[in-house]
């Protein structure tokens, strides 16, 4: 492995934010932002979408398949951690549905819809790499369970779960709705789960929020957005991406990459790098480029994250979320790297040729990547995003 270097590359100029409406977004959202959904999208925004396009598009399962076929690595190595896992199997036992969900207060079934998302995800996956029907069976039991089944959730951390569970469960009805086998999934469901995302998770998510809570719905409605193919619920997220006042992409990570959550511990700051970069992820499948905005700030944040996490000093400046500041970078979680860094290594590499030094020193640290943490990111990087 070549020993990283500290000095970044000159980065091509990032695209400005003059195109998108100039849309006054506040950490708690205002009614503006509430009732931003029915503003007509800028005339630049998305008009319609690629699908599947929520992650992974049929080339990327394509380019999987080959490589898993072929034995070649690292894929090989990431497809035997990936069919291992417990929710990749299709004996999963589902643990819902239910009508409502608390996280934070009660934790009323939480623990169980995450579970089922995380589930639902992989089967899905499973299914296009294997041809495997129990894996579209299991996916389609969660998916159609709990659409037809939850009516709320509840909680003083309702948001983080409706954007970050919500955004798995839409990733698994992306790829099954284009997907699956024929006559496996009817017009009137899949209706029916367009409606629970629009009316249970779009209306905790729309307000976004500050810092993680914040990206973490904007790269749940940019999902909900493609699910339901409605450009409305896509563009709000990108204009919150770019312009929202607590979780824009220039406000959650400085030009140097330190994060908002620097000073608080590092799981929350890889929370927030691997939202993002998620969000990104989907855009560039629907021709969109946010990887490079703000001058390839999500690589910066990214670079520094890892240095540090890596053992290396970096700067740090007093500074914080639109709630909280910190005073010094924290240790708490140090060095618990997160399965995050082989995504945005292969656009950054791969797709534009810009060097990425210590997330790429990271990656050799935990290849193959494995399951994220709960339900917190998608994981399992090394065979889902590797070019």
């Amino acid at each position: 492995m070549t020993e990283p270097q500290s000095a970044m590359p000159s980065p091509p100029v990032s695209p400005t934010t003059s195109r998108r409406r100039f849309l006054q977004i506040t950490a708690v959202g205002t009614a503006a932002a509430a009732a931003g959904l029915a503003l007509t999208p800028p005339a630049e925004a998305i008009t319609s979408f690629i699908h599947p396009g929520v992650l992974h598009k049929l080339s990327d399962i394509q380019r999987m398949k080959s490589r898993i076929a072929a034995g070649t690595e690292p894929w090989l190595s990431g497809w035997n951690v990936f069919k291992a896992d417990p929710y990749s199997q299709s004996t999963y036992t589902m643990l819902g549905p239910y009508a409502s969900v608390d996280r934070g207060t009660t934790e009323v079934h939480n623990w169980e819809l995450w579970n089922d998302c995380n589930a639902a995800y992989e089967n899905a996956l499973m299914w296009n790499l294997t041809g495997t029907t129990a894996h579209a069976a299991k996916a389609l039991q969660i998916i159609k369970g709990w659409s037809a089944a939850l009516t709320s959730v509840t909680g003083k951390d309702a948001q983080l779960a409706a954007s970050i569970y919500g955004f798995k469960f839409a990733a698994a009805a992306e790829l099954m709705r284009y997907t699956a086998p024929s006559g496996s999934w009817s017009a009137a469901e899949i209706t029916q789960t367009e409606n629970m995302i629009k009316n249970v998770f779009v209306p905790l998510v729309r307000t976004f929020g500050d810092a993680g809570w914040g990206t973490n719905c904007i790269k749940a409605m940019m999902a909900f957005g493609v699910f339901c193919n409605d450009t409305t619920l896509y563009n709000a997220a990108v204009d919150a991406f770019y312009l929202h006042s607590c979780c824009k992409i220039s406000r959650v990570l400085s030009d140097t990459g330190q994060c908002v959550d620097s000073g608080r511990d590092q799981a929350h700051t890889q929370l927030i790098l691997g939202s993002m970069a998620e969000a990104c992820e989907i855009a560039w499948i629907q021709t969109q480029d946010l990887y490079s905005a703000s001058a390839n700030r999500l690589l910066s944040g990214f670079e520094y994250t890892a240095k540090y996490n890596l053992g290396n000093d970096v700067p740090y400046a007093v500074w914080g979320s639109c709630a909280a500041t910190y005073n010094s970078i924290s240790t708490a979680e140090r060095g618990k790297l997160r399965p995050i860094y082989e995504m945005v290594h292969n656009h950054y590499v791969k797709r534009r040729g810009i060097s990425t030094p210590w997330t790429y020193a990271a990656i050799q640290r935990i290849r193959p990547e494995g399951a994220a943490f709960q339900c917190d990111h998608v994981g399992f990087g090394t065979l889902l995003f590797t070019l």
